[in-house]
């Protein structure tokens, strides 16, 4: 399958790695050579200098032959002339836009045939969604959504006060009183698949897979108390807490946006009436202080630098806010990460990846590609969603009795209204969905390929 990827910044970058790492034949398109120079070292991909809706260009990286285009570029506009020329071009390419201004919103929807859009994607968009849905359950470090939110893989920290620590898996049911299953752990920056006699230690991060109406029960009986949130501290007033504040606009919470720049301060006033728009520096101790930080349900930190959110995390930890959520453009050192021990840490990046890959693998498989795909574990685990259909292997076999490849693991079975976490006596039948987990070095793109 042939992908051109237009743009080469921290999203091109990053799908520029993880689709060559699938083995997709990759042509990349950058105004910048070095850039482009650097890529193309360190990846086996075509390269292609040059103005990404040029039509010349395209042709250079060849657009006619292409399956798909992903424009990637900082520009809404030339990612969108981008992939109507390229769809002027090739009729029949799929094409994916990365579409960020808020006034665009409506114009892509109505106008996605003339622009030749089969996708539009918004990183800034889906990050707000995420925090807002962990802000709405505090208590977990990460959520991911299956079937319509009736099942989740949840991130926990085993701190010294939790009444998970020192204990074996096989005995976690005595404690929680709820069926779960603990499908990844991540323990000094290296993602586990677990055992039943794997002990969790101090420190450890879990990734639980749990039917979501069993989450309350889980927090209730691991003794981490939640209450509602009323009043967000949000650090930084880019497109994020503009989304952000739309999406909490009708929920009660009261948001206050610390920005440092007047005239954005002014166009977030006129644009967010009830939220409150404080210009100043969200780095300052005092003026965090002034503004109630060691009173607030949670803190958000969205500056445009990673290490000052990081910083301010750190120092709103210290001040026991209930919940910091932490926002990061790059996250491949994952070994820093685990060191700080920051509590939610969302990547806009990392969430449109996601999206993406999940459309380019339904593309190389019509029928039976993952419904829904998330990584995890920081990106060392990916938890998918399958139909079983007609063409699935071992329909009606106990799972105890199938050959799955190594570090492939059934975590839920959904049979129609009834969710399912496994044993080894469960089955899967047609018209069933199936969720796994399995390490990122796997290539899963069906759900036969999960078996030996």
């Amino acid at each position: 399958m042939k992908i051109i990827i237009a743009g080469n910044g921290k999203m091109g970058a990053a799908l520029t790695r993880q689709l060559s790492a699938e083995g997709y034949e990759l042509t990349l398109i950058d105004s910048n050579l070095k850039v482009l120079e650097s890529s193309e070292e360190r990846y086996d991909i075509m390269v292609v200098q040059g103005n990404c809706a040029s039509m010349t260009v395209l042709q250079q990286a060849g657009v006619k032959e292409a399956d798909l285009l992903i424009a990637m570029t900082g520009a809404d506009e030339l990612n969108l002339l981008c992939c109507m020329t390229a769809h002027a071009l090739n009729d029949k390419i799929h094409t994916i836009a990365r579409v960020c201004n808020p006034e665009y919103t409506n114009q892509i929807f109505a106008m996605r045939e003339m622009f030749g859009l089969s996708m539009a994607v918004n990183p800034e968009r889906q990050a707000a969604v995420e925090i807002e849905r962990l802000l709405k359950y505090p208590g977990f470090l990460k959520r991911d959504t299956f079937t319509r939110g009736r099942v989740e893989i949840v991130e926990l920290r085993i701190d010294g006060k939790s009444k998970l620590r020192d204990v074996a898996l096989n005995d976690m049911y005595g404690i929680v009183k709820c069926k779960i299953l603990v499908c990844a752990v991540l323990r000094n920056g290296k993602a586990v698949a677990p055992g039943g006699d794997f002990v969790l230690r101090e420190g450890d991060r879990i990734f639980v897979t749990a039917v979501t109406d069993t989450l309350t029960v889980l927090l209730k009986n691991l003794g981490i108390l939640t209450h509602k949130t009323k009043r967000v501290i949000v650090c930084g007033g880019g497109r994020v807490s503009y989304y952000l504040a739309k999406q909490l606009a009708s929920s009660g919470i009261r948001l206050q946006i610390i920005e440092r720049d007047p005239e954005r301060c002014r166009q977030l006033a006129a644009q967010l009436p009830s939220a409150c728009i404080i210009q100043g520096d969200a780095s300052s101790q005092f003026l965090l202080e002034s503004e109630g930080l060691s009173d607030c349900d949670a803190m958000v930190t969205m500056t445009g630098l990673d290490e000052l959110n990081m910083i301010i995390s750190l120092y709103g930890m210290s001040c026991n806010v209930p919940q910091v959520i932490t926002k990061l453009g790059h996250i491949e050192n994952t070994n820093i990460l685990g060191s700080l021990s920051l509590d939610s840490v969302i990547s806009p990046k990392e969430l449109c990846c996601n999206t993406i890959v999940q459309y380019v693998r339904a593309m190389k498989n019509q029928t039976g590609a993952a419904l829904t795909v998330h990584t995890i574990a920081d990106g060392q685990a990916e938890a998918m969603e399958f139909l079983v259909d007609e063409k699935t292997r071992n329909c009606g076999k106990a799972l105890k009795d199938l050959r799955l490849k190594k570090d492939v693991l059934v975590v839920c079975i959904s049979k129609g209204a009834r969710m399912e976490i496994p044993n080894g006596s469960s089955h899967f039948d047609v018209g069933d969905i199936v969720y796994i987990v399995t390490g990122r070095d796997k290539s899963i793109y069906q759900l036969n390929d999960i078996f030996e």
